[in-house]
C-alpha cells in the first residue's frame, strides 16, 4: 500500500453510476469523473515555515468530497485510487 509523505491523502475513489435511475446504461463517455472516495491512507502532515508540524485534519476511513481534476490519479490491481492535496478535499461526508 502506498504511504502518502506531507500533507497528502490516499483516497478510494467511488465508481461512477453506469445507468441512470431509469435503468439506462451509460457509455463510458458519458459517465461522469466521481468527485467521492474514501481515505484509506493520509501523511504526518505539512510542515510550517517555523518547523513544526501542522497535523492533518482527515484520518482513514473518513468518506470525503474532493475537487474534480485534483491530484494523480493511481491504478494498482484494477482499483481506482488517487493521491491529492489535504487542501483539495472539500467536504467530509456523513456515512
Amino acid at each position: 500500500m502506498l504511504k502518502p509523505l506531507a500533507d497528502r491523502v490516499l483516497i478510494k475513489v467511488v465508481e461512477a453510476e453506469e445507468k441512470t435511475k431509469g435503468g439506462i446504461f451509460l457509455p463510458d463517455t458519458a459517465q461522469k469523473k466521481s468527485q467521492k472516495g474514501e481515505v484509506l491512507a493520509v501523511g504526518p502532515g505539512k510542515v510550517a515555515d517555523n518547523g513544526t508540524r501542522i497535523p492533518m485534519e482527515l484520518k482513514a476511513g473518513d468518506h470525503v468530497l474532493f475537487a474534480k481534476y485534483a491530484g494523480t490519479d493511481i491504478e494498482e490491481n484494477n482499483e481506482k485510487f488517487l493521491l491529492i492535496a489535504e487542501r483539495d478535499v472539500l467536504a467530509v461526508l456523513d456515512k
